[in-house]
């Protein structure tokens, strides 16, 4: 259902290179920011990606749903209230056994 993405802290024990997925990504207001991929999951038949802010990691993170075209994948905003909500509460779900609250 899940993939973990390493980051540079992951301590996952791999011995292995960390690779990062950056993004830019401009918001209402046309401001860029640079975004890294730290997680993905899967949702009724979607792929989704959450995203956090490069300079500021602590700030919460942004979920787009992953789509493919002509073997492309590209990032997609959530514009459907459920859908938003469904995958919030997952992703939500997924943090709390990743830090061990669950």
């Amino acid at each position: 259902m899940s993939e973990h993405q390493h980051g540079e802290d992951c301590g996952c024990g791999h011995d292995h290179e960390h690779e990062e997925h950056v993004f830019i990504v401009s918001n209402d207001e046309g401001e860029e920011r640079e975004m890294v991929m730290v997680y993905t999951f899967e949702s009724e038949n979607n792929a989704y990606a959450v995203l956090l802010d490069r300079q500021n990691p602590e700030e919460d993170g942004v979920i787009f749903r992953i789509e493919e075209e002509n073997d492309e994948a590209y990032l997609v905003g959530i514009e459907d209230d459920a859908e938003w909500e469904r995958v919030t509460a997952i992703y939500e779900e997924i943090a709390k056994t990743e830090n061990g609250e669950a």
